[in-house]
């Protein structure tokens, strides 16, 4: 059974993909994955604040004694609560890819234009073979307006692919007006996959200590409807490969979003939960289904549900939302 999967120009021996995550913090657990047949792994993100605040630390001992120094690094978390800081993390591609055999893909997550976007030359140097650009940011000016957003996006993506040739994936939400557009136009830009999509954390109220406190789920089989819905309306609309992530627990979660479209599924909640043994039972009961169903390989189970194979597109619009609401059936 031929369990191969095509992204980001690479041939993967499976569509189960490391998504960014502190899973790939430790080279142990990358190599087990990959002797379990991983496709590729994506490792945890380096922050543009990263980024930042060690240029004001270098700028703080050049000009400590001066005025020039306006305590601009109290804006950005404290460097210390990193995993790894930059040169750790190059040093840290640099020791995955002695250790494994699938593909490295690093992953840099930021909001703004700047130099920061050239450190992704430097982790195509270390030895990524592709990069995912992590757009993680929640507008909350009401002056700002969303075309001025979007153009930012393009252009952070532009600057990238200025400086390196290796593959770039986008990793984005789908709060926008538009996502088909948006999809089309970080194509256009030279997107070579796209990732959907970036889950947003949701801060929490602590009423006993009275503070505004991050909360950090484990997603659900339930949070992946909506990547099944983009992906199978964006599949063939769009020259770059498709990516589904969040909520992929089961066997039966990967099999529908490649059925939908999806070119691979990124895995992480499953894996921290059921341990990274599980991979071999996803391969199983994916191998399971495609003999059942009389799929060679996974190459021909792509798309198969997408919207332009589907005799009714408007099952994945409105249609099917107007479907479903008329028919649920309350249970008192």
């Amino acid at each position: 059974m031929n369990l191969e999967s095509k992204y980001l120009g690479y041939n993967l021996r499976s569509p189960f993909v490391l998504s960014a995550s502190p899973i790939a913090t430790n080279i142990d657990n990358l190599k087990r994955l990959d002797q379990h047949g991983i496709g590729a792994v994506v490792l945890h993100s380096l922050f543009e604040e990263q980024l930042i605040d060690e240029q004001f630390e270098l700028e703080y001992h050049l000009t400590h004694g001066t005025d020039s120094f306006a305590e601009a690094t109290s804006y950005f978390p404290n460097y210390d609560e990193f995993r790894l800081g930059p040169d750790e993390y190059l040093e840290h591609i640099r020791k995955v890819k002695a250790a494994i055999n699938c593909p490295v893909i690093a992953s840099l997550n930021g909001t703004s234009i700047g130099g920061w976007t050239n450190y992704a030359k430097n982790m195509q140097d270390a030895g990524a073979d592709a990069l995912e650009l992590n757009i993680y940011n929640i507008p909350t000016d009401p002056n700002l307006p969303s075309a001025q957003i979007e153009d930012t996006y393009i252009r952070i993506l532009q600057e990238v692919k200025k400086v390196i040739n290796i593959p770039v994936a986008v990793k984005l939400s789908p709060f926008f007006t538009n996502m088909a557009s948006m999809a089309k136009k970080f194509d256009e830009a030279g997107a070579n996959g796209l990732v959907l999509f970036n889950r947003f954390y949701q801060p929490d109220i602590d009423l006993n200590t009275y503070s505004v406190e991050p909360k950090v789920t484990f997603s659900t089989s339930a949070d992946n409807r909506l990547e099944l819905r983009w992906i199978a309306i964006l599949k063939n609309q769009i020259k770059a490969n498709l990516a589904a992530t969040g909520g992929i627990h089961t066997a039966s979660d990967a099999i529908k979003m490649l059925l939908a479209g999806a070119n691979v599924v990124q895995l992480f909640a499953t894996l921290a939960k059921n341990g990274l043994d599980y991979l071999l039972v996803l391969n199983k009961e994916l191998i399971g289904f495609m003999e059942e169903k009389g799929y060679n390989s996974v190459e021909e189970m792509v798309g198969v549900f997408s919207q332009k194979n589907l005799p009714n597109p408007g099952a994945y619009e409105r249609a099917q939302y107007m479907h479903a609401l008329s028919n649920y059936q309350l249970k008192l």
